[in-house]
């Protein structure tokens, strides 16, 4: 089996979209999944991504589970004008296994946020 290479053109590894969330940078993250059981904090339903588009002024994460679906879709956008979209490499499957909890902490933005009775937010 041929692993294909990281184009950083096309692509963001997960550490470094890892790495953006932690910095408290704002990428747009766009979940291409029809019907997601987790996703990553903020991201926006495939359902939006024309919306999204049409406002660009960040940079556009789009991913999926294997991150087959996510790198075409990168693919025709680039090629219709949208520079800023990236697709993440390997998919949230590569993103879940890279970031083990043991080295990089719990806090992996994958789970969603849980508003307090008080009105705060919460990581719970």
């Amino acid at each position: 089996m041929t692993v294909p290479d990281l184009d950083p053109a096309l692509q963001i590894s997960p550490y470094r979209l890892f790495r953006m969330l932690v910095e408290g940078e704002t990428p747009i993250l766009v979940d291409l999944r029809p019907s997601p059981t987790e996703t990553l904090d903020g991201a926006r339903p495939v359902a939006e991504l024309d919306a999204v588009l049409q406002g660009e002024s960040e940079p556009v994460i789009l991913f999926d589970e294997e991150g087959v679906e996510a790198v075409a879709r990168a693919h025709r956008l680039q090629a219709a004008g949208h520079r800023g979209v990236r697709a993440l490499y390997g998919g949230l499957e590569l993103y879940r296994f890279a970031l083990d909890p043991k080295i990089v902490g719990e806090e992996r933005f994958l789970r969603s946020k849980v508003t307090r009775e008080d009105g705060g937010a919460s990581d719970g």
